[in-house]
């Protein structure tokens, strides 16, 4: 009886002295160490400071013991009429993450995950914004460099307008054919594709396991069109930011709206999937680990299925 008492008064002062911890710490102070230790290492780390700052900003000046469910929904409510319920879903689920790290890497002890006991905002519809008919051409032309003439009296004649850099129109062309992300096509070396074998094989993507792609005569002709260096191993020797600037520009030229660059994985995933039906083939070429992601693409006809099952 004495040992079982003496146990349970240890048990008493560990968890006393663990709360203790968790009045002392700010919430700024583990946000900063949550970006520095966990945050800087992965793939998300620019998406995850925007979250982190905004924490920082908004209830930085909270010690853990004070970030409670309420003070977490007064923070959601007043967050949701600046910005859509998705990203402030986002948002949450990040502070969740650094909340669960805290209390089982850190071993912080807190009664809750205070994330865990609101309601999140709605996740909201997945975009299914696809090329309509004439942008695609449009949008060619804008990526290109070439000249018209110009408006105005004062810069009367032919200027040179379009993307300038001669590497962003075929990222864009590559992309709609491939279904690769942008961080996977402007990471890509040519030590990792095979042209005959019409494959790029992506060593680290952004699930965390490397896949081959196989790639169509079209994507093939792209990469048979680009220049090649020995002194550089990429295939696209690009910043992924500079692709989305030009992105942008062009888009404008073209009078294009409402169209964002990721959105050409959905219009290449949605083309391929009327070559390859099957949803678990479909899978292996576009990287997605969950197949339910994939059924918006998938529009089987019943009679079709009928013939199948004889």
């Amino acid at each position: 009886m004495a040992w079982a008492a003496k146990e349970e008064s240890a048990v008493h002062h560990r968890v006393q002295r663990d709360y203790t911890v968790a009045e002392k710490t700010s919430l700024r102070d583990l946000l900063m160490r949550y970006e520095r230790e966990v945050a800087s290492k992965l793939k998300s780390s620019a998406v995850m400071h925007y979250h982190l700052a905004r924490f920082v900003d908004d209830l930085g000046h909270l010690r853990l013991s004070g970030l409670t469910p309420e003070a977490l929904t007064a923070w959601r409510d007043e967050r949701l009429r600046t910005v859509s319920p998705a990203t402030v879903r986002r948002e949450l689920q990040t502070l969740g993450s650094v909340m669960t790290w805290a209390r089982k890497d850190l071993l912080i002890a807190m009664p809750e995950n205070p994330v865990s006991a609101i309601r999140l905002p709605p996740a909201g519809k997945a975009r299914d914004r696809r090329l309509e008919e004439g942008e695609e051409a449009r949008l060619m032309k804008a990526l290109g460099d070439h000249s018209e003439p110009t408006k105005g009296a004062k810069r009367a004649g032919n200027y040179r307008v379009g993307t300038r850099n001669p590497l962003v129109k075929p990222v864009i062309q590559f992309a709609i054919e491939s279904a690769m992300r942008l961080s996977e096509i402007v990471s890509l070396r040519w030590e990792d594709v095979d042209l005959e074998a019409q494959t790029a094989f992506l060593p680290d993507t952004k699930n965390g396991d490397s896949r081959t792609v196989p790639l169509s005569k079209r994507a093939v002709a792209v990469l048979n069109g680009l220049p090649r260096s020995e002194d550089e191993p990429r295939v696209f020797p690009v910043s992924a930011n500079a692709v989305k600037l030009a992105w942008r520009r062009a888009t404008a030229r073209a009078g294009i709206t409402d169209l964002r660059i990721h959105d050409q994985r959905h219009e290449a995933t949605s083309r391929i999937a009327k070559k390859i039906p099957n949803l678990v083939e479909l899978a292996s070429v576009t990287g997605h680990k969950d197949l339910r992601m994939l059924q918006r693409y998938y529009h089987p006809r019943a009679e079709d299925l009928a013939k199948k099952l004889g």
